[in-house]
């Protein structure tokens, strides 16, 4: 019997933690990390080991067969600047457009140190953009030059000297962004092999102090990997997104939605939540519909194959709890008053509300960032932004009169910890 395209998964009346279809989308991050784990780490070791000779051999293997030495990874300015003069000119007034709305939303996310004035004491921080940033754009099944946008702009705005690019099999298409961006040089390399690149530095590639930027589960595993030895943005995996509907929601606007991130890749999680059984039926019947007319169907039926699921539950607060639950990559709100519900959802990477606010504006042109938590992290993770390119100092300062406020509070407390040393180095600045 063959398995059916999309479940339909009724929560009412039952215990939830019973369910193994939830129970397994609850554990996704931990179902993928295990199967994929042990070919990250031999590839990691690969790249520290042997650097810039491994980079070589696993671009070859998975990605651009025709190379064979080091040099063949970079893209020259020659060849970005050539990719933007051939791509098609509606393509590039798209590009601008979006360049200015992502550029204007992040320009309001800058920070500024503070200093604090009380007698006797100065403190404060100081913000610092980071030096040099990895950004890693998504190339292996699809082209990604919006990725681009999202994860260099807000390097940019935050003030970051120098942004290394790496992306598998780039087009012209991510090539006339990177244009657009000011980016002159980029890295033809992807994977894990591509991460472990930047967190190690090769000949070729310069090491740096941050990697951020969706990929595979690979490049995910990868980063989760070498975090402290490099900082990341976070750990985002195969895209994802939940549906919230109603009774009166369209069910071929929830059902297309639900298929622009399944044909993203096999193992991106398309699911919704209704609280109407009906309705649940309309959506599964119109992404059978649906699915017959995408280029990538085959991609996006091994999605919904492997993941998909519509939840039905008793009404909208326990449909909050649910997508609270699964902790959402992309929260769609296609409900009746979206913005009732807005209270309610603690854990999403973005929150679309209405029916018109389909996810993939958000992807391109609205202006916040697509680069966003997967695989229930955004329990703890934010979306993309300038935030994450900076770093704080904290700022200190004490004269003798501030001094002598605070001595005898400081010489307590390094008493009771028992650490002498703190004591003493105050009561010498008392003689």
């Amino acid at each position: 019997m063959e398995k059916e395209i999309v479940k339909i998964i009724d929560l009412r009346n039952i215990p939830w933690e019973e369910n193994p279809i939830l129970e397994r989308i609850l554990n996704r991050n931990q179902i993928l990390s295990s199967q994929y784990q042990p070919i990250v780490e031999e590839i990691i070791q690969q790249v520290k080991t042997r650097g810039d000779e491994a980079l070589v051999e696993y671009t070859k293997k998975f990605d651009e067969p025709n190379i064979s030495f080091p040099e063949d990874l970079v893209i020259s300015e020659k060849e970005i600047l050539h990719a933007y003069k051939k791509a098609p000119e509606d393509f590039k007034k798209a590009l601008h457009y979006a360049y200015e709305r992502i550029k204007k939303f992040h320009q309001s996310q800058k920070e500024e140190g503070k200093i604090l004035f009380e007698e006797g004491i100065i403190l404060g921080w100081k913000i610092t953009p980071l030096e040099r940033v990895g950004v890693y754009v998504p190339g292996g099944k699809a082209i990604y030059p919006s990725t681009v946008l999202m994860n260099i702009i807000p390097a940019q705005v935050a003030g970051v000297e120098e942004i290394i690019v790496v992306s598998p099999k780039p087009n012209i298409y991510t090539l006339a962004a990177l244009y657009i961006c000011g980016i002159r040089k980029a890295y033809r390399i992807g994977g894990a092999q591509a991460i472990a690149a930047l967190a190690f530095g090769t000949n070729t590639i310069p090491k740096v102090d941050k990697i951020v930027g969706p990929g595979n589960i690979f490049v995910a595993l990868a980063k989760k990997q070498l975090y402290g030895i490099v900082d990341i943005d976070m750990v985002a995996g195969p895209s994802e997104i939940l549906v919230i509907a109603d009774k009166n929601a369209n069910a071929q606007w929830v059902a297309g939605d639900l298929l622009s991130q399944a044909e993203h890749d096999e193992l991106a999680g398309p699911f919704c939540i209704t609280t109407d059984l009906e309705k649940a039926l309309e959506i599964k019947e119109a992404i059978g519909k649906l699915l017959s007319s995408l280029e990538r169907k085959e991609i996006a039926e091994k999605s919904l194959r492997n993941w998909g699921a519509i939840f039905v539950v008793e009404n909208l607060e326990e449909a909050a709890q649910l997508a609270n639950l699964i902790a959402p990559e992309h929260l769609e709100i296609q409900t009746e008053n979206p913005f009732d519900l807005l209270p309610l959802i603690k854990n999403a990477g973005a929150i679309f509300l209405g029916k018109y606010t389909t996810e993939p504006l958000g992807d391109y042109v609205l202006g916040p960032n697509h680069t966003l938590p997967t695989s229930g992290t955004a329990r703890f993770y934010s979306p993309l932004g300038v935030y994450d390119f900076i770093k704080r100092s904290s700022i200190l300062h004490v004269n003798k009169k501030g001094f002598e406020k605070v001595k005898e509070a400081a010489k307590i407390m390094a008493r009771y910890e028992q650490l002498t040393a703190h004591e003493l180095a105050i009561k010498l600045r008392e003689l």
